[in-house]
């Protein structure tokens, strides 16, 4: 029989839903795969319902349908800083997953090079794969997960047409300093490189942090290209409604992918999401205090627990360093954890490049109680 590609050989199956199975197979918290397990805001429940009844139920414009480009447009300019036409710079995807492999095979040609930080998110060393391009890691190192200068600055040296930023990080929480932006940004430009953002947890920014746009710094949204989508910020991760933002010129080539991939995102729901875009300044500060909330709950159940983490600037992901339990291997520790404590985590080893065993990942998208009855179970390992 033939061989299937060996592209599909390079990496692995999601470890983070491997696990949210195995927490499903022992009745166990899932703290390993990042969604709530609370509902949107009722506001946008309500217009899915009327939606519904009314429409549309066919095919929107294959790169987003016109009002909600627009009202997107008119959110994100507002928190960019930029001025965006919501004909020429944003194209709609299916989800933040499918925007970054629209980028990655936009800006990529087959053997191009491309920096990634590890830890990274598991998806983007696929999604280079995939675009038939090559990795380059730069690590960031634990536990504040600094860049080292000359590490970065060598990698660009091997010429990479692309670099991937995730900004708030995931899986390590980092929000990247804006010195530390400004040398990505001269870096890029010096070596005429793409950055290719993902930015989904951009309004989980805990203070006393803040966000900065790479795409709104001086010379870089010419070759930025951003990517994001509405699943964390509104709780609607089943949705799967993304987008990206750049240059008309870059946006061009994103159409055609994107027309390829996936035709569009659903349109029933790009219409239903338009009245959570337009939601006042006040909604994401109080997701915000929300969230600042979850993690001083969270957070303080891993002190009871005499855990040893490095306190997340955004994002809702913190990483625990699991150095003085006896285990074999980080993956070990997240098995006997789900069977043991009835709480499933995600093994650190599946984001490093590098050979470390010592991290797992938790999340805290979610309710209060269940943040509780998860952190008495987390204090059994004191």
């Amino acid at each position: 029989m033939a061989e299937i590609s060996d592209r599909t050989k390079r990496f692995t199956e999601s470890v983070i839903r491997m696990m949210t199975r195995i927490a499903l197979q022992h009745n166990a918290i899932n703290l390993s795969q990042g969604f709530p397990d609370f509902d949107p805001p009722v506001l946008l429940m309500n217009e899915l319902e009327r939606i519904a009844h009314t429409g549309p139920h066919q095919y929107a414009v294959t790169w987003g349908a016109p009002n909600f480009r627009r009202a997107l447009a008119e959110k994100q300019s507002r928190f960019m800083g930029l001025n965006l036409d919501p004909d020429a710079n944003i194209v709609v995807t299916c989800g933040s997953t499918e925007a970054m492999m629209a980028a990655m095979m936009t800006a990529c040609n087959p053997g191009d090079k491309v920096i990634i930080f590890s830890p990274f998110y598991e998806n983007y060393v696929a999604d280079t794969i995939l675009s038939g391009a090559e990795p380059i890691y730069v690590p960031l190192h634990p536990p504040d997960f600094h860049i080292d200068i000359e590490e970065l600055s060598a990698a660009f040296r091997l010429q990479p047409r692309a670099l991937v930023l995730c900004n708030p990080a995931n899986p390590s929480g980092k929000v990247f300093r804006r010195e530390e932006l400004e040398l990505i940004s001269r870096l890029a430009m010096e070596h005429d490189t793409f950055v290719i953002t993902d930015e989904v947890y951009e309004h989980l920014v805990y203070a006393p942090r803040s966000h900065i746009y790479i795409a709104s710094m001086p010379g870089m949204f010419e070759r930025t290209i951003s990517c994001s989508s509405l699943s964390k910020t509104y709780s609607i991760t089943g949705w799967r409604l993304g987008y990206v933002i750049a240059p008309e010129r870059i946006i061009s080539g994103i159409r055609k992918v994107h027309d390829f991939l996936t035709v569009g995102a659903a349109s029933p729901l790009q219409e239903a999401a338009i009245v959570g875009l337009q939601m006042p300044n006040s909604y994401y500060e109080d997701l915000l205090k929300a969230y600042t909330r979850k993690r001083e709950i969270f957070l303080g159940f891993l002190e009871e627990a005499n855990l040893v983490y490095t306190v997340p600037e955004g994002a809702y992901y913190v990483m625990v360093d699991i150095s003085k339990f006896q285990k074999t291997s980080d993956m070990e520790f997240c098995k006997w954890l789900v069977k043991e404590a009835g709480v499933a985590a995600v093994p650190g080893s599946s984001f490093f490049h590098e050979d470390v065993q010592n991290y797992i990942r938790f999340h805290f998208a979610k309710k209060d109680e269940t943040l509780i009855e998860a952190g008495k179970r987390l204090r059994k390992l004191r």
